[in-house]
């Protein structure tokens, strides 16, 4: 770490003041830095190609998740079948949801905030998750207004804001100001405070929209309501910011489903357990499969998810015949019969992330991930052996690990002192999907210390909003 010379685009003073009122996220910190994250315009670009590519591939899912299940083939032309899909995406799921998952009422639905997880790399980005309840909206919308300056945030200015509601409201078109219920579970109370920012200021523009525990919400006949001053007020739309796991600690749950599957209410992101499983970009890269990514997402989306996605494997513990091989990471130049042979493979063989699949409490926040080369091989082996044994009802995934290229970024100590920090960085882009188009309205950049290889918002770490280079 060396001084820094440069004047600062905003004092270590004005940051501290922005942040001192404004709680984003209940009891964590980071690090401030006086500058934007910086992003070549080629770089942007690339990021609304891998949105707009993720829109397809969501959407794609669907129609794989749909033929699977029903025994259809997955080839206009030709029968493929594949019954083991939906088998995996409904792995270790209660029949409740996937019955409302399928229901008439969803069908269709994507979820309309669309967030790709991106790691800068030396040969580009790779895409690592797609995220569809991510945090994080709130705080980018403030930080692309405190940093905003013309054109040059990605999404500066109240953009952010002002297409989340534009695109939430759209639910409910019939409706002038519907009213609108964020219902933030115990589990994600880490993010309820800046639900309850940005709702507060799409309410001083007189937008009806509020942050409710989902033990608030009354079922009252077909209806879900809140208590509004002791007085009942139907609910139109929900924002859904509590991961599908988290259901059967919902009271409501089932009123819930029944009052999305009679069209009471709308509920966004819907609860389809298929839309939040990190295996999906296993089933994108199967060889199997491949001719139904070709046909159905079609050709330019195919080969920008190639060029992002590391190489995905579903960790699917099974009786293999004599001489057959697992679609799955090679050990010493050799493909693997067994899952359980990565855990003698050298460092360099498992440079390969592990991580449950998505319908779990260990699934978000980083909470499952291992990296194999960065831990003894004792720590992986029992973690690998976790995966082996409970892999039947929680599905893991095995992802190749692309080390993120090192940055410097400016940054301010805890006493307000300038450096420049070495950091690796995970770019976190906002797409706000309104039918077939879909914005970038924000880039939340996480940058952490080098020595760290797993990227989150930890407190060593700097929050920034993304400029666009001149």
């Amino acid at each position: 770490m060396t001084d820094v010379g440069t004047v600062p685009s905003l004092s270590h003073d004005a940051l501290t003041q922005a942040f001192s009122g404004q709680s984003f996220f209940a009891d964590k910190t980071w690090r401030l830095s006086p500058e934007a994250f910086p992003l070549k315009r080629e770089q942007v670009r690339q990021i609304e190609e891998i949105g707009n590519a993720c829109l397809g591939y969501s959407r794609a899912l669907e129609v794989l998740y749909a033929k699977s299940r029903q025994g259809r083939s997955l080839l206009r032309n030709e029968t493929l079948l594949a019954p083991w899909v939906a088998e995996y995406l409904e792995r270790g799921k209660p029949e409740s949801l996937i019955d409302h998952g399928l229901h008439k009422s969803v069908s269709g639905q994507t979820p309309f905030v669309l967030r790709p997880d991106l790691l800068l790399t030396d040969e580009g980005f790779a895409l690592t998750e797609l995220d569809a309840v991510p945090g994080g909206i709130g705080l980018t919308a403030y930080l692309n207004r405190m940093f905003g300056d013309g054109e040059t945030i990605v999404g500066a200015g109240d953009k952010m804001l002002k297409a989340f509601y534009t695109a939430l409201a759209n639910h409910r078109p019939d409706l002038k100001l519907p009213f609108i219920a964020i219902l933030v579970s115990e589990e994600a109370a880490t993010y309820r405070p800046e639900m309850e920012w940005l709702a507060t200021e799409l309410q001083q523009e007189g937008k009806r929209i509020f942050v409710f525990s989902p033990q608030d919400v009354i079922p009252l006949g077909n209806s879900l309501c809140v208590d509004i001053g002791g007085n009942p007020q139907k609910i139109d739309i929900i924002y859904r910011f509590f991961e599908l796991f988290d259901l059967p600690n919902i009271p409501t749950t089932g009123s819930l489903q029944k009052a999305v599957e009679a069209d009471h209410v709308r509920v966004s992101p819907p609860m389809r357990h298929f839309q939040e499983e990190k295996l999906g970009f296993g089933l994108l890269q199967h060889h199997r499969l491949e001719g139904f990514w070709r046909e159905t997402l079609g050709k330019r989306n195919l080969q920008v998810l190639s060029k992002v996605v590391p190489r995905t494997w579903v960790l699917d513990a099974v009786d293999l015949p004599p001489g057959a091989v697992l679609e799955g990471p090679s050990v010493g130049g050799k493909p693997i019969h067994d899952w359980g042979q990565l855990v003698n493979a050298s460092q360099k063989d498992r440079n390969l992330i592990l991580k449950i699949s998505g319908y779990h409490e260990t699934a978000w926040g980083a909470r499952s991930v291992v990296l194999g080369s960065d831990c003894s091989r004792t720590h992986w082996g029992q973690a690998l052996h976790q995966a082996i044994r409970t892999g039947k009802e929680q599905p893991y995934i095995l992802q190749e690990y692309w080390k993120p290229t090192r940055v410097e970024h400016p940054v301010f100590d805890d006493k307000g002192k300038l450096y420049t920090m070495t950091g690796r960085v995970r770019l976190c882009p906002y797409f706000m999907v309104q039918g077939d188009s879909m914005e970038l309205t924000g880039i939340l950049a996480t940058v952490c210390p080098a020595d760290k290889k797993i990227i989150h918002g930890m407190k060593d770490a700097i929050l920034l909003p993304c400029r666009v280079e001149s």
